[in-house]
């Protein structure tokens, strides 16, 4: 077939195609579901005791904002990671915020160690903390698959682990505000470690979650 004719039988064939939102106005759009929703599971599991003291506190304050920070700027990431021709610093968003969750933690880290020694660094198993971030992060999890899927998989590893952590860190945040871990470094090595571990599980697997489609497909949808 000529080329003038293909590209004319192509032309003919070809079914509308509605244009995605700009990446921030869909990460806004999750953010916004997800968040309510998180926010309704921690309602129903139940505020720690001593929640209205530890919002009184800088450092926690800043240790949920900077995991909802980490959760929304990875979602705008995995949204403009299958967006052809955004340039690359963009799945570098979140780090800043991850930077500010790990020095919050240090931080709580360095005043355990100046209240109580070395049992301050006291680790328990608590290996309950990962199911429940993936339970609690599976719907939005979920949810943000299914739109990145509608996009270009051009970079499946980095979109698929920055879709992962964007759930992680709100379901990480959520469960801080009803579960009471003893240490800094607890919160550190089991909650903040889940996440970092489910990330890393998702962007793992980006090959089989995130790939072109076939030319059957292709056809099936045109």
């Amino acid at each position: 077939m000529e080329t003038e004719a293909f590209i004319r039988s192509l032309a003919s064939s070809a079914q509308p195609v509605r244009r995605l939102q700009p990446p921030a106005w869909r990460a806004v759009v999750w953010f916004t579901i997800s968040l309510a929703y998180a926010g309704l599971i921690a309602f129903f599991m139940g505020l720690r005791p001593d929640f209205h003291a530890e919002m009184a506190e800088p450092r926690f304050l800043i240790e949920i904002g900077a995991c909802l920070l980490t959760s929304m700027m990875a979602a705008a990431a995995a949204f403009c990671a299958g967006c052809p021709g955004r340039p690359l610093w963009e799945r570098f968003a979140p780090l800043p915020f991850v930077a500010i969750w790990l020095a919050s933690l240090g931080e709580g880290c360095w005043q355990d160690w100046i209240r109580s020694g070395a049992g301050g660094f006291h680790i328990e198993s608590d290996l309950i903390c990962l199911p429940i971030i993936f339970a609690i992060g599976l719907v939005p999890g979920v949810l943000i698959f299914a739109m990145i899927r509608r996009g270009a998989p051009i970079a499946p590893y980095s979109t698929t682990g920055l879709a992962a952590l964007a759930a992680a860190a709100l379901a990480a945040a959520a469960l801080r505000l009803t579960h009471i871990p003893d240490t800094s470094a607890m919160v550190l090595v089991w909650q903040f470690g889940s996440v970092a571990v489910l990330s890393a599980l998702a962007a793992i697997f980006g090959r089989q979650l995130l790939r072109w489609p076939k030319r059957g497909d292709i056809t099936k949808l045109a």
